[in-house]
């Protein structure tokens, strides 16, 4: 298998905190975000690049095999041009790769045969590398640990204010990046520290520089573990940012990480919705603030967003029958819950301050409390939260943050300077890529729900619905003469008083596959007709029909060609969570329907398999010819809308 396949595909292990270990297959790390411990601090936020990775050798009497490979870059101040090199050539010992139920290499060096194990102790920060003879000759193994300090986002450079101190501890190293720096502990259950120190420069991550951002940095090295491992040993390689504790022996947390993973695997038939649900789990992470539980958006950048929350728990949790979690994730935004929004979201650094510039997130409560009460017959949770809900609705009906309010017609209105409120919004500074100020037509679907939803809620608990039965009468008496476009779809976003934009969007979707569908059903097969011939690929749906002059092809280049693709024409896996559940509806969830949803699903299964970021579905793909995964490797929402469709929908 050659270099750049290797190269490309990446994997993920998380820690329920927020923090990750991942690189790529070759074992060459490719983003900024890749490192063998990213620590989250302040769970799930406050995320550092602690090390970097491993350089593996064996030795034995005869020869030196190098097992990691890197790319390295050109000096940018020597040398401007050159290609980058390759060192070592250690990805040509890859026997073989698994990734479940724990990334697995297998490296064929000569007569040798190394198997290693990378997994992450759940709720610590702590990455646990096993590595183990399984050939019939002793070697001697050098493990070459490369360390940085540095938030996530980050790049770390050659500098004389790291000096990574160390200090030895009881059966630990502590290792301090820098004077008032927290150590990082470090272990290995045989073998000498034989300390040899030397920065490691200008490597080079393939990924960031095709995204046009900086993409070299430096690494530095305290030295070299040295054991003679023999036939069927194993050593333990342990790094952590927590303080050390009496903890399980290393051989003890791979027991109970493999029986984690195949605990949640479950009793499913289908196997591809085991293994989605294994991805799922990673989304799931603690929120040290509310010490509750919540969602991280993807991996590797994202925190946790009140929208992708909403969206995704209906699949990783809802539909999942985790009822428990569903509800410690809604009570999380529950307790953000101010002037009738929830928080678009939490930021990077705990210490800033929560955002709520969104307008959906807070309209998609409604939706994932229907599902719940739907799953688990559960009312005494919705009573609990049903006083918020009217705090919701009359904040929103009254006016409250951007301008957010119902206009005279009954729409729903949102939109002031600059700031962003729905999903498909795209701003490059001052420029505003997708202006969607107004009335967009997916809000407005979902205002209609959050409306039904909560006449829905009321009539359960003995209540009088009146006022929020006569906001839907008013709505209803003015949707269709304001967003139905004579083409046979919906307009995307309606400014009273002024020309409707009428791109050809998926947003118009949400009219037909939420809960309570808005049109006549011959307007809905044709808004479906249209979605379907102009923004429908089995990896997703298309944001901007390819006939718009303004349709983006790739997404790809730096910040400015990527925001300015983002949302016209890029393709989101996501969206298949709600153009299928239509598709079914109106064909009466018939068994040749079910058929062709399955049969398409197969494309991202063989995503999900076989490319991009093993065990995980991308965030985003190219708008006119899908395939190689774009955005993050791996999006809460993307895995979410699957599972919900396996789940709700299984094949007959």
């Amino acid at each position: 298998m050659a270099y750049e396949s290797l190269e490309s595909k990446e994997w993920l292990v998380t820690n329920g905190l927020g923090g990750y270990a991942s690189s790529s297959v070759a074992g060459a790390n490719t983003r900024r975000y890749h490192g063998l411990l990213v620590a989250a601090h302040n769970p799930p936020t406050d995320r550092q690049v602690l090390v970097s990775k491993v350089e593996e050798t064996i030795v034995d009497e005869n020869d030196t095999f190098e097992l990691s490979s890197n790319r390295y870059g050109t000096d940018p101040v020597r040398r401007s041009d050159g290609p980058d090199v390759i060192h070592p050539n250690g990805w040509q010992y890859v026997a073989s790769f698994d990734r479940l139920p724990l990334p697995r290499w297998v490296y064929q060096a000569g007569r040798h045969t190394l198997i290693k194990t990378v997994f992450m102790v759940q709720n610590a920060n702590t990455t646990v590398i096993a590595y183990q003879n399984s050939g019939a000759a002793p070697f001697t193994i050098r493990l070459n640990p490369l360390l940085v300090y540095r938030d996530y986002h980050s790049l770390f450079h050659q500098n004389q204010q790291s000096n990574f101190h160390i200090e030895p501890g009881d059966h630990w190293y502590r290792i301090y990046a820098q004077y008032g720096a927290e150590p990082v502990h470090m272990a290995f259950s045989a073998g000498q520290l034989i300390e040899n120190r030397t920065w490691y420069n200008r490597f080079t991550y393939y990924q960031e520089q095709q995204r046009g951002l900086d993409y070299q940095e430096d690494a530095y090295s305290i030295g070299t573990i040295h054991y003679q491992l023999a036939a069927g040993e194993t050593l333990f390689l342990t790094f952590s940012g927590d303080p050390q504790t009496d903890q399980p022996t290393p051989d003890l947390w791979l027991t109970q990480e493999v029986g984690r993973v195949h605990a949640l695997r479950g009793t499913q038939t289908d196997t591809f919705l085991q293994d989605l649900v294994v991805s799922a789990n990673q989304f799931i992470v603690q929120r040290k603030s509310t010490g509750s539980e919540t969602i991280i958006a993807g991996y590797h950048w994202f925190t946790d967003w009140g929208r992708d929350t909403m969206i995704a728990l209906r699949g990783l949790c809802i539909s999942l029958g985790q009822q428990q979690t569903a509800q410690r994730i809604l009570g999380t935004f529950f307790r953000y819950l101010d002037d009738g929004m929830l928080p678009n979201r939490f930021p990077d650094n705990s210490h800033d301050p929560i955002e709520y510039n969104t307008i959906d997130a807070t309209l998609w409560l409604f939706v994932a409390l229907y599902e719940y009460h739907q799953r688990f017959d559960d009312l005494p949770f919705i009573e609990q939260h049903f006083e918020q809900l009217l705090t919701i609705l009359d904040a929103h009906r009254d006016g409250t943050r951007y301008g957010i309010h119902v206009t005279e017609d009954g729409l729903l209105y949102g939109g002031k300077g600059t700031a962003q409120l729905t999903w498909m919004d795209a701003r490059v500074g001052d420029y505003v890529v997708t202006p969607r100020h107004g009335c967009p037509v997916e809000i407005n679907a979902l205002w209609y729900n959050a409306l039904q939803i909560t006449v829905y809620f009321a009539k359960l608990l003995g209540r009088k619905p009146d006022m929020y039965a006569m906001l839907l009468r008013r709505f209803e008496s003015s949707f269709r003469a304001n967003f139905w476009n004579t083409s046979g779809y919906l307009n995307d976003v309606i400014m009273p008083g002024g020309a409707p934009d009428c791109s050809i969007r998926p947003n118009q979707v949400y009219a037909l596959s939420l809960p309570f569908p808005l049109l006549k059903l011959d307007e809905q097969k044709q808004v479906l007709a249209v979605v379907t011939e102009h923004l429908y690929t089995p990896y997703g749906l298309r944001t901007l029909s390819p006939t718009d002059p303004a349709f983006a092809a790739v997404y790809g280049g730096d910040q400015w060609l990527r925001d300015t693709a983002y949302h016209q024409g890029t393709v989101w896996p996501f969206l298949l969570g709600e153009y299928w559940p239509a598709y079914l509806r109106l064909n009466k969830f018939s068994a040749t329907a079910r058929k062709r949803m399955h049969t398409e699903l197969a494309t991202l299964k063989e995503h999900f398999y076989e490319h991009d970021c093993l065990f995980g579905i991308s965030e985003i793909f190219d708008g006119l010819h899908p395939k190689e995964g774009r955005g993050t490797a791996n999006q809460a929402w993307s895995v979410g809308a699957l599972i919900k469709l396996l789940t709700d929908y299984p094949a007959r």
